[in-house]
């Protein structure tokens, strides 16, 4: 059985947008929140910094703890592929300089094909992972300090 892993992501909205990680895979392009791994020995804000300069290029100013999702891979779509994956994810509101420019970090993802912003009006035309963001995000991010949302996809 493989560990259950912590991933911290980033939750980035500017002007209406929300930032996120273009990938593609074989039914196309889908989107992420920025942000990966935790690593042994390292606090999730610091995985979330490391990360962030990875994928985004550029560092993150790390606010409040929002939502806390947690991913058991045999319960979703994905079953087949990654019915073994079981993850929790602890979403943090983040900042970046105004004058970020979306773009690839140092070292993207396997799937990674760019770093762009979506309106979050928009969001339901995207394939965005986890689903349930796109409804939550459409107002903004959640004004409670901390939501569990539970094995959600």
């Amino acid at each position: 059985m493989n560990p259950i892993r912590n991933s911290a992501k980033a939750i980035i909205i500017r002007d209406g947008s929300l930032l996120a990680i273009r990938n593609r895979d074989k039914e196309g392009d889908w989107y992420s929140l920025p942000g990966g791994g935790q690593n042994p020995g390292e606090e999730l804000t610091t995985a979330l910094q490391r990360e962030c300069q990875e994928e985004i290029g550029t560092g993150v100013q790390v606010g409040e703890l929002k939502l806390i999702r947690e991913y058991i891979g045999r319960n979703h779509e994905f079953a087949e592929d990654d019915g073994a994956a079981h993850q929790v994810e602890f979403m943090f509101e983040c900042q970046i300089d105004e004058s970020y420019s979306p773009r690839n970090g140092s070292t993207p993802d396997t799937y990674q094909t760019s770093v762009v912003w979506l309106r979050l009006s928009e969001l339901d035309q995207f394939r965005l992972y986890p689903k349930v963001l796109g409804t939550m995000l459409r107002c903004g991010v959640p004004s409670v300090p901390c939501g569990y949302l539970g094995d959600v996809n």
